[in-house]
Order: structure tokens, then C-alpha cells, then sequence
């Protein structure tokens, strides 16, 4: 197996199931700046169920509720990508309050959007296309950090790119699935491509390899019968790799050069003997943490076989060929989701949690405490939730806009989608373009923030003021 050639050890826990825890230097102008802040442990409270942004009438993201949010949270953003249920589809980029830091709609189904590493350095990477039944036709997006387009991949040999799986290995090269009909059957596996070419290093189909009475799925009617359903896969540090089934209720070891199935975790005809709590069903997202260690996410229905969804920690004795129960996390209001939901290990070892089919991503502390929780709309979902550290640089200017309300006052509003590090706006306003001047600076107050100003002039602008000084200045605009 080479196990002990996989990724740095895990940290591991004593094991258990544990729920978790719940104006001015010229009296041309005074000011208010419209903020969305919170405190560290206080609820953000819910509003509409899409966002209105005036400086950005053409972004309708869903709204996004904080209901935890601890100082003892990781750094970083989280990273999802709601469907269904919401205006605009599209990779979605909030920060601990749950505002908008980039929001990107398409008219694309989007899934699995997160930061991955690519030829040494950070890119935004998604799958976008069409999902019907489950089963996704599309292709792979790869962004820089100034939100350019690095590669569009696709599938090799014929097949059309699922939703379930893009990871970028080491090597520079891909990790991608795919579903495949075969008569009355579906098939399905996945592909290894390398990134700059589109060529195909390797090709793996369940179908030959994995027998149909392994699976725990139901036919229906003359339907295809899709008796495998792989959704995730992963190289270890071995070179082989690991792939998750879900309508196995099985994880399987592959062999890199053969192909062959070197072991099954799980299932109907598992290799290894499932100590107590670590049966699953219906599973997502099988990840090496350690070379003794894999997490995942147990959806545990549809059907219901389970009470609530969990996020799992296996200890996995390959010599001994026993699994034991590391840790298990569950949610407060004991979700049980129907489809997707992903675990990720954070560099501190909390562990973030996306729910899948429920519009709910927690982190937790090692020992099961929750230190940072929130929603999305109900009724909408994400394939997979993240929580990353991330600067954007985007290009172009900053947007604004300039509402008179009466009185002498005007209200400017400014934005940049996709920029972490702007943290002041400077406004500058003239009765004419040619004389700007400016005339307040303020606390940059989330996506969007809004500035109220006492002032006759009718010309304005806002400069984007971040660590080394202003970064760019948006265009002029005339209050209306």
C-alpha cells in the first residue's frame, strides 16, 4: 500500500461522536457609513434572501447568515457556490460576517469551488456546466489572483467532465470524474489530465472492476442504473489513489500503474473490519489526513439510514486491516442531508464542514466545539463549502455611485468585487471633474460601503485605499 509514504501525520483524538456547540476639516460635509458589522460571538442578523448591492444592481447573491462567529475561528473566507433556490448562480467568496468579498454569476451550474495551488501559486478552481439527475456535463475553470483565466479543461477521450470532483495534484496535473452510460448501466470513474496540454495520464472506469451487486442503490423502472456514482478522488502520497462511491456506501485504494482495486473500505465487501461508528452511507469527499487517517463526509440518507449527517474521522490499521473511530461531528440542529457535503481539515486542525443538499457550513474546533457557523437561504444548496485564505487583485477600477436624497446630502457608494485588501475609500467630489478634491476617507464597511455626505458638489469619485496606499481610483460619476 505505501503508506507510510502518504501525507504528514494527523493529529490524532481521542475518539467519540460529539454534537456540536452551539464631519470634517471643511464644513462642507459630515458623514455615516452604512456597516454590516457583528461582534466576535453575536448572530448577524438575517435580512432579505438576496442581497441588493446599489453600486452593483446586476450581483443578486444569496444572503448569508453568521449565527457563530468566534475569535477562536481560523483566518480566512469561506467559499462557496449556492444553486437552486437563488437568483444568480455562480462561485461565491464571503468573509466572517457573512458579506460579499467576490461574487462571479454565471449561467453555468457551478460546483466545487475552492483555492488550490497551481504551478506554485493560488488560483480560484470550479467545475461549471449542466447537472441533470445528478450527473454533471462540463468543463474546469482555473482563475489567478486577479481573477483572470489561467486554463479551461476538459475531459479527455470522449467524455464529458462531471461536477464531483477537480483537484490539482503536485505534479501540476488533475483530478477529474466522469459518468459514462453503458446500455442499462451508468459508469462512471475518473481521469488524470495534465493541466497545460488536456492530455490524458490515466483513465479509470468502476465498470469491469466493480461488481453491480456491490451496489445499495435501487434500479428504477428503465432508467440506467447508476450503481457506482463515484464523487470524490485523491492521489496519496503513494501515487495511488483513493475514490469514494457513494451508492457503494465504499471507499476504495487504487492502483496508479493497474488500475486494480487494492482495497475496499466499506460496503458490501469490505476489507477491512468497521469498528463501532464507522459504518457509513451514501458518503462524500474520502481524503488521506494522515498515512493512518481519512475523513469524510457521511450524508447517511437518501435513503434515510441515519439519524444525522456526520462529518468522520477513521483511523484505518491497514496491516491489521481494522478502522476506528477517530471523531465525529455532527450539527446542532442535527442535519441529515440528502446529497454532496464535503470535511476539510484546516491548517490549525479545526475542521470545516459544508452540509451539502443543507445550506449550512460550520467549523469546529479539534474537540467538536464550534467556533464559527452560518446559512445560505433555505432551499438553495452547495455542493461543497470551503474556508480559505485568499487576496484578490482584480482588475479594472472600483465602481460608485452617487444618490442625492435631498437637503444637501448625497449618499456615495463604493465597491470592488474581489478585493482583500482595500481598507479605506477616500471620496472625492467637485462641482466639476476637473475640480476633485478630497473630501472624506472612511473605514471600508464590507461589500459595499455607503457614505453620507453634506455637500453641494455634484461631481464624484472614491479611491481604493489598501497597505501601500491608494490602489486605484474608480471613474466619475454625477449624483442623481
Amino acid at each position: 500500500m505505501g503508506g507510510s509514504q502518504r501525507s504528514s501525520a494527523f493529529n490524532l483524538r481521542p475518539k467519540g461522536r460529539s454534537s456540536l456547540r452551539k464631519g470634517s476639516a471643511c464644513a462642507l460635509a459630515c458623514f455615516a457609513i452604512a456597516a454590516g458589522g457583528c461582534g466576535s460571538s453575536s448572530k448577524t442578523a438575517s435580512g432579505p434572501k438576496f442581497q441588493h448591492l446599489v453600486s452593483r444592481p446586476d450581483l443578486r447573491p444569496p444572503s448569508v447568515t453568521i449565527e457563530v462567529a468566534s475569535e477562536g475561528a481560523a483566518p480566512g473566507y469561506v467559499f462557496i457556490a449556492p444553486k437552486k433556490a437563488v437568483r444568480q448562480e455562480g462561485p461565491l467568496i464571503v468573509d466572517d460576517r457573512g458579506q460579499v468579498v467576490w461574487f462571479h454569476p454565471l449561467p453555468l451550474g457551478v460546483a466545487d469551488f475552492r483555492v488550490q495551488r497551481y504551478r506554485g501559486r493560488p488560483v480560484l478552481t470550479w467545475w461549471q456546466g449542466h447537472s441533470k439527475f445528478g450527473r454533471g456535463r462540463g468543463n474546469y475553470v482555473i482563475l489567478d489572483s486577479a481573477y483572470r483565466r489561467v486554463a479551461l479543461l476538459r475531459a479527455g477521450n470522449g467524455l464529458a467532465g462531471d461536477e464531483h470532483e477537480f483537484t490539482i495534484t503536485p505534479r501540476n496535473t488533475a483530478l477529474i470524474t466522469f459518468y459514462e452510460g453503458r446500455g442499462d448501466v451508468i459508469d462512471s470513474g475518473f481521469q488524470e489530465l495534465d493541466i497545460a496540454t488536456g492530455r490524458v495520464l490515466f483513465e479509470w472506469h468502476a465498470l469491469g472492476r466493480i461488481a453491480l451487486a456491490e451496489s445499495y442503490a435501487k434500479r428504477r423502472g428503465k432508467a440506467p442504473f447508476d450503481y457506482f456514482h463515484i464523487n470524490s478522488v485523491e492521489l496519496g502520497g503513494d501515487g495511488n489513489l483513493l475514490i469514494s462511491a457513494r451508492n457503494t456506501h465504499a471507499v476504495y485504494e487504487i492502483d496508479r500503474r493497474t488500475g486494480a482495486v487494492l482495497w475496499r473500505l466499506g460496503g458490501r465487501r469490505s476489507t477491512f473490519d468497521m469498528g463501532p461508528g464507522t459504518t457509513f452511507a451514501w458518503q462524500h469527499d474520502a481524503r488521506w489526513r494522515s498515512p493512518t487517517t481519512i475523513s469524510l463526509f457521511d450524508d447517511g440518507a437518501r435513503p434515510q439510514v441515519e439519524k444525522e449527517s456526520r462529518a468522520l474521522l477513521l483511523h484505518v490499521d491497514l496491516r491489521r486491516r481494522r478502522v476506528t473511530l477517530v471523531h465525529a461531528y455532527t450539527h446542532p440542529k442535527h442535519l441529515l442531508s440528502t446529497s454532496q457535503g464535503n470535511m476539510q481539515v484546516l491548517p490549525d486542525r479545526h475542521v470545516f464542514v459544508g452540509w451539502g443538499a443543507e445550506p449550512w457550513f460550520t467549523e469546529l474546533a479539534a474537540d467538536g466545539k464550534v467556533v464559527f457557523d452560518g446559512h445560505f437561504i433555505k432551499g438553495a444548496d452547495s455542493y461543497r463549502a470551503y474556508k480559505f485564505e485568499w487576496n484578490g487583485h482584480p482588475p479594472g477600477r472600483p465602481t460608485v455611485v452617487a444618490h442625492k436624497s435631498g437637503d444637501g446630502r448625497v449618499t456615495v457608494y463604493a465597491s470592488w468585487n474581489g478585493a482583500t485588501s482595500v481598507s479605506r475609500w477616500q471620496v472625492h467630489a467637485g462641482a466639476t471633474p476637473a475640480e476633485m478634491k478630497p473630501l472624506r476617507t472612511v473605514e471600508r464597511a464590507g461589500f459595499e460601503t455607503a457614505v453620507e455626505l453634506r455637500t453641494d458638489a455634484k461631481f464624484f469619485s472614491v479611491g481604493a485605499i489598501g497597505p501601500s496606499g491608494t490602489e486605484a481610483t474608480s471613474g466619475t460619476v454625477a449624483s442623481g
